[in-house]
């Protein structure tokens, strides 16, 4: 297969690069991939996207951008090799897809605010995807994704049935009896503590979202302070000439209060 250097590449481009790497003669790495092998890739190239746009760099969020689409276009080819679907096909279900979701552009549907575009699209989605109950959205919500965004996910979507609490604090009681649910759970029995620490776990989730904070990026965001903290805090033990795997739970917590 034949190959032009350019100075400028499109997407035409590549789409024959992957084909290339796909053919017999192409790459011995590339061409024996399948979607199950590739999986991770694309999760690890999807994060390190977001990676760049939480920390504003924009040359970094155009080369990983380029990984999404290198991802995008690899399962796409994968497909067009067997006959199922193929990048032009991909591209025109997307087309589709915001055409029949934006009536209020391509038609003459009226939705002059976020939430009535949110609302139409919801209901074209429902509509669109046979789903004819509040369930089979909530079925919806794809399993493979991060515990926490799942959960305030299927939580937003089953709201809409009318079961829902009716505040943040209802939802911060029910929290509360969640964390004695726990504390009264048999330290042996390990499924049983499993389970209610996963209540607590989802209860906290709806909390956030009545609170209206992503439950996702609030963890995230503890943790990246977690880290920063606990880094300052080896750095002041060592200063001190304390040992931190010797110290009491008391010395511990008193830097650790001093640095907060």
């Amino acid at each position: 297969m034949e190959f032009q250097y350019k100075e400028h590449y499109d997407i035409s481009d590549l789409l024959k690069i992957m084909r290339m790497l796909r053919s017999p003669d192409g790459c011995p790495w590339d061409k024996v991939q399948t979607h199950q092998s590739i999986r991770q890739n694309f999760i690890e190239e999807t994060y390190e996207a977001i990676e760049a746009i939480d920390t504003d760099n924009y040359d970094l969020l155009k080369e990983e951008l380029g990984d999404v689409l290198m991802q995008v276009v690899f399962h796409s080819i994968m497909e067009e090799e067997v006959g199922r679907f193929g990048f032009d096909d991909v591209c025109d279900d997307v087309c589709q897809k915001l055409i029949i979701r934006h009536p209020h552009v391509f038609s003459d549907i009226v939705a002059d605010t976020p939430e009535e575009v949110l609302k139409n699209w919801d209901a074209i989605k429902m509509q669109t995807k046979s789903q004819k109950t509040v369930a089979d959205s909530v079925d919806d919500v794809a399993r493979s994704l991060p515990a926490l965004m799942r959960a305030q996910k299927v939580q937003k979507r089953s709201s809409k049935s009318g079961m829902d609490f009716r505040s943040a604090d209802d939802a911060l009681v029910r929290l509360e009896s969640e964390i004695e649910e726990l504390k009264k759970a048999d330290a042996s029995d390990k499924d049983r503590l499993s389970d209610e620490l996963g209540d607590i776990l989802f209860s906290a989730v709806n909390v956030a979202r009545l609170l209206k904070i992503d439950a996702e990026e609030a963890l995230y965001r503890s943790t990246d302070k977690f880290s920063s903290r606990f880094r300052r805090l080896e750095e002041l033990a060592c200063e001190r000439g304390i040992d931190m795997k010797e110290a009491s739970d008391e010395t511990l917590d008193m830097l650790w209060q001093e640095i907060k």
